[in-house]
């Protein structure tokens, strides 16, 4: 039995999936407009300047996405 007063809880996956929605797009046109640039670096070296992109991204980006279908994600 649910408790009324209780905030309903965020179903998971759906948070997973508008994350994915944000991520999938972006990692493509990072490789598109980044890899011809540094395609001649080291792989470790071209993963650390993806990702020096795509987390700060993520970490402003996904909690507005989630906040915007919040009412999505709780139903």
């Amino acid at each position: 039995m649910e408790n009324s007063n209780q905030a309903p809880k965020p179903k998971i996956w759906k948070m997973l999936f508008i994350s994915w929605l944000f991520v999938y797009p972006v990692i493509n046109i990072m490789f598109a407009l980044i890899f011809p640039i540094i395609s001649d670096l080291p792989q470790l070296v071209k993963t650390l300047i993806f990702t020096l992109i795509l987390v700060p991204l993520m970490g402003m980006v996904i909690p507005k996405l989630h906040k915007r279908f919040w009412a999505w994600i709780i139903k």
